[in-house]
């Protein structure tokens, strides 16, 4: 049986939906990184979870994994062609939620650890 959606926007959230998928893609607008680096990033994340949505978002071709035959090993991950469709969303996401802090807190200096837009 096909899968039928209510409304596209369910179609999106089923690929990028979610606690840490929007995060994971936000740091990797910037570029290549490696597993470390994004847990460094995402401090909050078990590196369980972070496994986990990488491997989906992989499935779902919306990133690359790059895997360098060398010792030790080396892996990368990167937004795919696919994955780089979702810039302007993934920005668009990022800004708003920059406004929402200052609108509730007045400002990001306190609130906001880095803004991934000034980077």
């Amino acid at each position: 049986m096909t899968k039928k959606y209510n409304i596209s926007v369910e179609a999106t959230l089923e690929v990028i939906g979610g606690k840490w998928k929007p995060v994971i893609l936000c740091h990797l607008i910037h570029g290549k990184k490696r597993t470390g680096e994004l847990k460094r990033l995402i401090p909050n994340i078990t590196q369980k979870m972070l496994t986990q949505q990488l491997r989906e978002l992989e499935h779902d071709g919306i990133i690359n994994r790059i895997v360098y035959n060398q010792v030790p090993p080396k892996v990368e991950y990167e937004l795919s062609e696919y994955g780089d469709s979702l810039r302007e969303i993934l920005s668009s996401l990022c800004k708003w939620g920059e406004h929402h802090i200052e609108k509730t807190y007045g400002t990001t200096k306190d609130y906001l650890e880095d803004s991934v837009l000034n980077r």
